[in-house]
């Protein structure tokens, strides 16, 4: 081990230290996980399950798996000697006060604000610009970890109550607790086993929220929920005696959300089957006894109804029109044979909000942001002035509103808050990033290569300008590609480990995402998820062959649909880089839609059952099931305890299938934070901690000099 002299960096005093990569990690003896005889026959095909008993995640001999995996991947991590440097490091990044967005109920402003280290921001308010901000809810308080989070916030029309959720321990179940916002006092009981729901305010009598069944005892983090319920709570009353509005037994569907339009005149309800497609219904309020109407019968395409001016209904929709458009429809007769086309569709993908009168129309150009004022007529009033290239979102706000709050981003602009004057389209910096980073010493830039299929594939590449391209640079690639979600450009604080070590951050935007509407969505899915995977390899070549990178500084990362797409990679081309970071991913494409909402999935992925075909096609793929004894990339699988959307066994069978089949000499660690779910609202330490043990494993295992 060499010591270097020490040296001075703008944040402070700190050593750097080179290693000699000779230096050996004594690592502990993988557990020996017990197989067990499970066989499961689909279309005479017998698939073996050996590692079934770990979806049990809350029996006795699963927590002891848990134990000793975590001892072993503690136990390697540990030894990286400048792991607790790295540490240090990021908390000094992490360490400047970060806001949100503002925003106005009743005679107040709200907004939220961590100090830098604390475990969960804090929502404080005041009134107008320039009063003195109160703390209105510390989450800080909620638990003595820090690991109870608040994941909802919503106020009645006048301001005076509040609806708030909290998710204990990453988990997707919450409880609602309603409190007067003069003086923060608690009115009624807490109410329980709430998911995937969102609170609609109705006066103050009481609001609208969803849920599904609670699962049995002792599955309640595993067990499927399949069938959503629109209920209606009245302040006073038991939740017990909540009224069944839409879903159950007459209307059984998987998601259910709905919302009022700003007025509270009508209902808007949106349900759904799985993630992509939606029925619309309204029902107006204003009439005692009016009958919920539906306006789209099918589950074909995306709608949503951003306003209203009295009876003129405002949707965003991509029927006939894969890049969205805005209609307009009157309520009286609303369904689609009615719709006016207010903004057509364009060749870039649109979403809108409304505020201050005006409609923003919020393009995706390529995957970045182009931003459009309209009246509420549809004429064309302004092309909102961005400050570079990159993310923008917000706008919205209340109709009365003069002005509105915007969030903007990239890879190398940290986010800022801007204020915009909607009457003359100014915007001005509200709150500036008090990140540690000078955005002129890194470029982002946007590249197209082209995948298998010679599709063109954009992908934007973020690095220290003057980096030399020797393809010796240790480069993480990121990707998703699924469920229409777009990856755009954001600033994480994280990845200045990276970049300042002469790093590459590359980001591709797969097929199966939405950056081009639902048409580049539906050519990722089902029977054409193999071209996702092609896209993402495609992308690996393409900085391998343009000296960016090389195998054996290349690092691949993914959550969730991406956490499939690595734990593909690793089974479809693991001499394609060196390090793989699958986090919460779908491992087991066979039995993925047993669990949770995951029958929901099926949209994107099919099922084992719709069809030999099908079954064939996943089970060719599936990331657990396509190991085989090979030689892996070094390779640290994350997931969570409380992980209720992709459920941890995931990650449990896939980690436990490669250490056996790894016959290579690279690690393979499986890494399980314990209180935390499948992302959200954990704390900053926890978050803090998942970044380090990333970047010190990636780090070590490429030969980075820190």
């Amino acid at each position: 081990m060499k010591r270097t002299i020490c040296l001075f960096a703008i944040a402070g005093l700190f050593c750097s230290y080179t290693y000699a990569q000779q230096m050996t990690i004594k690592t502990l003896p993988y557990p020996q996980t017990k197989k067990v005889d499970t066989i499961d026959t689909y279309f005479d095909t017998k698939v073996p399950d050996p590692y079934r008993w770990l979806e049990n995640d809350q029996a006795n001999d699963t927590k002891e798996w848990v134990k000793d995996e975590n001892k072993v991947t503690q136990n390697y991590l540990g030894q990286i000697p400048y792991r607790e440097e790295m540490r240090k490091r990021l908390e000094l990044l992490w360490n400047y006060e970060k806001y949100s967005a503002p925003f106005k109920e009743g005679k107040y402003t709200y907004f939220s604000k961590n100090d830098g280290l604390q475990s969960q921001s804090v929502v404080y308010r005041q009134i107008g610009d320039n009063g003195t901000p109160e703390i209105f809810l510390d989450p800080n308080k909620f638990s003595a970890d820090g690991t109870t989070s608040l994941q909802g916030l919503d106020f009645s029309k006048d301001g005076s109550l509040a609806a708030y959720q909290i998710s204990e321990g990453g988990s997707d179940w919450r409880k609602v607790i309603v409190i007067k916002t003069g003086d923060k006092s608690v009115i009624g009981d807490t109410l329980t086993d709430i998911k995937f729901s969102g609170i609609a305010w109705k006066g103050t009598d009481g609001f609208y929220y969803s849920s599904y069944d609670k699962p049995k005892a002792g599955s309640q983090l595993s067990g499927m929920t399949q069938y959503h319920k629109l209920f209606y709570h009245k302040l006073g009353t038991p939740q017990s005696a909540d009224q069944l509005i839409f879903g159950g037994d007459k209307t059984p569907r998987r998601y259910i959300n709905a919302n009022l339009t700003e007025d509270e005149r009508f209902l808007v309800i949106s349900a759904a089957t799985s993630t992509t497609g939606n029925e619309l219904y309204i029902q107006d309020l204003s009439k005692p006894g009016s009958s919920i109407v539906n306006v789209v019968d099918n589950f074909d395409n995306q709608h949503q109804v951003i306003d209203n001016v009295d009876s003129k209904l405002y949707i965003l929709t991509n029927i006939y029109s894969p890049n969205f458009k805005l209609v307009t429809v009157d309520a009286a007769n609303p369904t689609v044979t009615h719709w006016q086309n207010l903004i057509p569709e364009t060749k870039d993908v649109l979403s809108a909000t409304t505020g201050g009168g005006k409609i923003f129309a919020e393009y995706l150009k390529d995957a970045t942001s182009f931003v459009q004022q309209y009246d509420m007529n549809g004429k064309l009033e302004r092309t909102i002035t961005l400050p570079s290239v990159g993310t923008a979102s917000g706008f919205g706000t209340k109709k009365e509103e003069k002005e509105t709050y915007y969030t903007f981003t990239s890879y190398v602009y940290p986010t800022t808050i801007f204020k915009l004057d909607i009457a003359t389209g100014k915007s001005t910096v509200y709150k500036k990033a008090g990140v540690k980073f000078d955005p002129e010493l890194y470029e982002s830039k946007q590249v197209f290569y082209s995948s298998k299929d010679k599709t063109r594939i954009p992908m934007i590449i973020t690095y220290k300008k003057g980096t030399v391209l020797n393809g010796e640079n240790p480069t993480l690639l990121y990707a998703y590609g699924g469920f229409g979600i777009s990856l755009t450009p954001a600033f994480s604080t994280s990845n200045i480990i990276l970049l300042e070590h002469g790093g590459i951050y590359a980001v591709p935007n797969l097929r199966g995402g939405g950056e081009y509407g639902e048409t580049w969505h539906r050519k990722g899915i089902k029977m054409k998820k193999q071209n996702v995977f092609d896209d993402f390899i495609a992308a690996a070549e393409y900085l391998i062959k343009n000296k960016y990178t090389s195998k054996e500084h290349l690092a691949v990362s993914g959550g969730s649909n991406g956490g499939l797409l690595i734990g593909a990679m690793i089974t479809q081309r693991p001499d394609l880089f060196k390090v793989a970071f699958p986090a919460v991913g779908v491992m087991d494409m066979l039995r993925y839609n047993k669990f949770t909402a995951g029958a929901g999935w099926s949209y994107d992925y099919g099922t084992a059952e719709d069809s030999k075909e099908m079954f064939e096609y996943l089970y060719n793929y599936s990331p657990y099931h396509a190991l085989k004894p090979n030689q892996y990339p070094a390779t640290m699988v994350t997931t969570a305890d409380h992980d209720d959307r992709v459920v941890p066994a995931h990650s449990f069978k896939f980690g436990a299938r490669l250490q056996e089949y790894q016959k290579g000499t690279a690690p393979v660690l499986i890494r399980i934070e314990t209180k935390a779910g499948h992302g959200a609202g954990q704390s900053t330490a926890q978050v803090i901690s998942g970044q380090v043990d990333k970047w010190a494993f990636m780090f070590w295992n490429i030969g980075v000099k820190w």
